[in-house]
């Protein structure tokens, strides 16, 4: 039972996400931003669905029986950081890259100690949200996954931001 709370829960989370990411954008394309690594982008959201899926699968694949509770809170405290994260860019934060000319990186907040902490914290999902479970398979595929991935994201996000 608590795996299905948990999944609903993480796939509520993930839309939030998105709906507050859409949000962002209408503002960020009102405001002049344009849009960077479109090619990239699809193969995000794929992995990112696959992901969901993949849990589900190998859980139901494992019959899963295990269950890491001090896994779960950390996944929760996560989610704290990130609700900071996205708070400190407000209208700047989205799933997509986005620059409005003229304007410097947000330097206030966490981001004046760490670069990319958003992408601190979705290194750590990848791997926690499916260990707290015993899906071994998952984490170890969805992590090498996320690298390749977040390789091309940050260069992308990195040039921009250097614009």
């Amino acid at each position: 039972m608590i795996f299905i709370i948990f999944i609903l829960f993480l796939i509520f989370q993930r839309l939030a996400e998105l709906y507050v990411s859409s949000k962002n954008e209408k503002w960020l394309l009102r405001n002049g931003a344009v849009e960077y690594g479109k090619e990239h982008y699809p193969y995000m959201v794929a992995m990112h669905t696959l992901f969901i899926i993949s849990i589900i699968a190998e859980y139901l694949w494992r019959d899963g029986t295990v269950v890491s509770y001090p896994l779960i809170i950390l996944f929760f405290l996560l989610i704290v950081i990130k609700v900071i994260v996205i708070s400190t860019l407000g209208h700047y934060w989205n799933t997509k890259i986005y620059k409005v000319p003229g304007t410097r990186p947000v330097a206030t907040g966490i981001y004046k100690y760490i670069k990319h902490p958003n992408y601190i914290i979705v290194v750590c999902e990848i791997a926690i949200i499916p260990l707290a479970f015993g899906l071994y398979y998952t984490a170890i595929v969805f992590t090498i996954l996320n690298a390749l991935m977040l390789t091309v994201r940050i260069k992308k996000e990195n040039e921009v931001l250097a614009m």
